[in-house]
C-alpha cells in the first residue's frame, strides 16, 4: 500500500465496517448506538434525555379535556471514556506482490482485536443490573441440567418472567451466552435454530436462534467471573457510541524499518441507562 494511496476516510470507513460485522454485545440491536454522530474525541459526552410516562385519560363526549401534561425527563451522561489504539506494520518484502489485500487483511484483524476488547467492555455494565431481575448469584448458582425447572430453556423463560414484571417491552429482546449454555439449548425441541425457515430474518451477529421470545446469541466474551452468566435485555437498556477519528488514523514510514506502518485510535463510551432492562442468571454447567 503505498502511503500516497492512503485516504484515512476510506479507512476508517472500512475499520468501522468490520466492526460492525463482528461485534456481539455492542452491535445496533443489542444496544442503542443513537449518539454515534455526536462524538470526535476522547472525553466527549452524550446527554441522552429520557422522558417520564404519559397520563393516560378518559374521554368524554364533547366535554373539554384537560390541559397538556407537563412531561418530566432525565438526564443521563454518556461519557467517551475508552480509547483503545492499534499501531502495525508490513514489511515491504513480505507478499511484495499483494501489499494492499495484505494491509487489507491488517485492518480487518486490526478491527476484530478492536472488537474484542469493545465486546468485553459492555459485557461487563450487567453488574448495574436491577436486583429484582437477578436469577441465581455468584456464590449459589443455578446448576443447568438437560430438562425439567432449571433446564437452559426453562431459565430463558425465568429471565423473561423478571423482564415482563419489570414492564420491559418484549420486542426486541435478546440473549446473549457462552456457547456451552447456547449449545446446551440448542438441544431443547422447543428452541428454534437459526437454520430453521421460520427464523428467515435479519440476524444480528452471533445469532444461534430463538427461544422463549428471545434472540440466542453465542459471545465467547460472556461474564464468567466466579459464576457464568446469561444477560438478556432490550436494545434500550444500553446506549453505545465509537467513532474511528479520521484525524486519529494514519500511515506513516517508521525510521528504523522498510515498512508501511498504519496506527489508528477507537473511542468509544457505554451507559447502562434502563438497569430494569436487562436480567441477569448466574450459572453453572
Amino acid at each position: 500500500m503505498a502511503l500516497d494511496n492512503f485516504t484515512p476516510e476510506i479507512w476508517a470507513r472500512e475499520i468501522l465496517f468490520y466492526l460492525d460485522k463482528s461485534l456481539v454485545w455492542a452491535q445496533e440491536g443489542v444496544v442503542n448506538r443513537d449518539y454515534e454522530g455526536e462524538i470526535s474525541q476522547a472525553g466527549d459526552t452524550v446527554h441522552i434525555n429520557q422522558v417520564g410516562p404519559v397520563t393516560v385519560g378518559d374521554y368524554t363526549k364533547n366535554t373539554a379535556i384537560t390541559d397538556p401534561e407537563v412531561l418530566t425527563s432525565t438526564q443521563r451522561d454518556l461519557v467517551i471514556d475508552q480509547a483503545k489504539f492499534v499501531n502495525f506494520m508490513v514489511d515491504d518484502i513480505d507478499a511484495a506482490q499483494n501489499r494492499p489485500k495484505v494491509m487489507q487483511t491488517a485492518m480487518g484483524r486490526a478491527a476484530y482485536g478492536l472488537r474484542d476488547v469493545a465486546d468485553q467492555y459492555v459485557a461487563g455494565l450487567y453488574t448495574g443490573v436491577a436486583a429484582a431481575n437477578v436469577i441465581g448469584t455468584d456464590a449459589a448458582p443455578i446448576t443447568i441440567t438437560p430438562t425439567g425447572s432449571t433446564s437452559a430453556y426453562d431459565q430463558l423463560v425465568d429471565l423473561g418472567t423478571a423482564l415482563d414484571e419489570a414492564n420491559v417491552p418484549t420486542e426486541g429482546r435478546w440473549a446473549i451466552a457462552a456457547p456451552a449454555f447456547v449449545n446446551m439449548l440448542a438441544k431443547d425441541d422447543r428452541f428454534t435454530s437459526s437454520g430453521d425457515g421460520a427464523s428467515a430474518q435479519v440476524r444480528r451477529n452471533g445469532f444461534a436462534g430463538s427461544a422463549a421470545g428471545f434472540d440466542v446469541m453465542k459471545s465467547n466474551n460472556s461474564p464468567s467471573a466466579t459464576s457464568q452468566k446469561v444477560v438478556t435485555g432490550i436494545p434500550a437498556a444500553i446506549s453505545y457510541a465509537e467513532q474511528i477519528p479520521v484525524s486519529a488514523l494514519e500511515a506513516y514510514r517508521p525510521e528504523k524499518f522498510f515498512s508501511d506502518a498504519v496506527k489508528g485510535l477507537h473511542l468509544y463510551g457505554a451507559k447502562l441507562v434502563e438497569p430494569s432492562g436487562i436480567a441477569v442468571l448466574h450459572y453453572t454447567i
